[in-house]
């Protein structure tokens, strides 16, 4: 059974029931599960903010649940205007905070935009059909139940990505169609904790796996914030799925080892531009070099919502930068023999007192060197012309 970075139970309108949330807090892993309670919109901002909670998807699943957790108990404590159009005003504000907590990360500009809509539509039949005093229920309403749907959807886009990517690399890599077992190497932690469950990335290696067509996954630590070792390592643990853990320095040295046992580098995406540019954990452009020098496919994974097409090119995407101390700074339990003290937590300076730091979040690889970006309905390949063609998975 995969991992539940999130827990979410609907509210029930005819008992007077408010949802609840709760996000397993990414910054314990993997020494402890701990689960976090969110109750607004503040809470998930603050939560983002501090990458308790990560990972695209599942920064707009956990912003818009926050916002339905913190509206619908507003409006079952009667804190709430009766009138539709001034909640829709309310809802509307805190989506837009909401979006400063990771600007880089489309989905949660995406989901803000359609939620933003539904929410219109709400007021504007609620003015039409209801009387003053059922308008702000009505319109709260009609925005969890949009919110909760982005939970059941990402799951089972999650799954879709899966089968596609594995089926892609079987199919498209010598060892793949001899029906060899593969080893893959992945990126940063696109799993169960970065989404509603399954993963992108991380989603094709669990595919891969169930169909007995994966002999090793290999992961990155990713630095600084060590989300390869921490979270991604944990999830291939807790799946029994066989892995090794590598430093971001050791990709190139374990290409050249492995040759054509490893056909494949897979990643996942914060923000996807028009032409296939793709802006992912810093390290991923890297890695996109290593994989085209040795002959090795290189694929994002990452659901429709992801893929930004107001945005037509890598270069104009705003880069993330995170402070310096997440650099210069390294955090973590004391180990005690064989076993991990979680009551003697330290953060340890690893860097020189006085040098500068640049840490820019995310890095951009340009689409020239992505052989695929996977999708929940298929793999979008590029042209005869070399170019990705973003419409027809769109279109379907």
């Amino acid at each position: 059974m995969t991992l539940q970075a999130i827990k979410f139970v609907p509210g029930a309108r005819e008992s007077n029931k408010a949802p609840t949330l709760d996000i397993l807090d990414q910054l314990l892993l993997p020494y402890q599960e701990s689960y976090l309670t969110l109750s607004s919109a503040q809470d998930a901002h603050a939560a983002i903010k501090a990458m308790r909670v990560r990972g695209a998807p599942a920064i707009a699943i956990v912003a818009a649940l926050a916002l339905s957790v913190e509206v619908s108990t507003l409006l079952l404590e009667h804190k709430l205007p009766d009138n539709g159009e001034e909640v829709g005003v309310f809802i509307k504000e805190k989506l837009k905070y909401l979006v400063s907590s990771r600007p880089t990360a489309v989905n949660l500009a995406d989901a803000v935009e359609k939620l933003g809509s539904i929410v219109d539509q709400a007021v504007e039949k609620a003015d039409k059909e209801r009387e003053e005093q059922t308008q702000a229920s009505y319109v709260v309403w009609a925005y969890s139940l949009a919110a909760e749907k982005m939970l059941e959807d990402d799951l089972r886009d999650n799954m879709n990505i899966g089968a596609a990517g594995a089926k892609w690399l079987l199919q498209n890599t010598e060892k793949g169609r001899n029906g060899g077992k593969v080893k893959v190497l992945t990126h940063c932690n696109t799993g169960s904790l970065a989404t509603a469950g399954y993963g992108t990335a991380l989603g094709v290696i669990r595919a891969l796996h169930a169909e007995s067509a994966l002999e090793q996954a290999f992961c990155t630590e990713t630095r600084p914030y060590n989300q390869g070792a921490r979270l991604t390592a944990y999830e291939l643990v807790h799946d029994g799925i066989p892995a090794t853990l590598i430093t971001d320095s050791m990709a190139g040295a374990l290409l050249n080892r492995e040759g054509p046992n490893l056909v494949a580098i897979i990643v996942g995406a914060d923000r996807v531009a028009a032409n296939g540019d793709t802006a992912n954990k810093i390290g991923t452009y890297t890695l996109a070099v290593l994989a085209r020098f040795h002959g090795v496919k290189f694929l994002v994974a990452a659901p429709r919502t992801t893929i930004d097409r107001k945005t037509g090119f890598g270069s104009e995407i705003v880069i993330e930068e995170r402070p310096k101390s997440e650099l210069a700074n390294i955090r973590g339990p004391q180990l005690v023999g064989a076993e991990v003290d979680m009551q003697a937590v330290a953060t340890i300076s690893i860097a020189a007192p006085g040098i500068s730091v640049w840490n820019p979040a995310f890095d951009m690889t340009p689409a020239e060197l992505i052989d695929g970006i996977v999708t929940e309905v298929g793999v979008v390949e590029k042209d005869g012309n070399g170019k990705f063609n973003m419409h027809d998975v769109f279109a379907l």
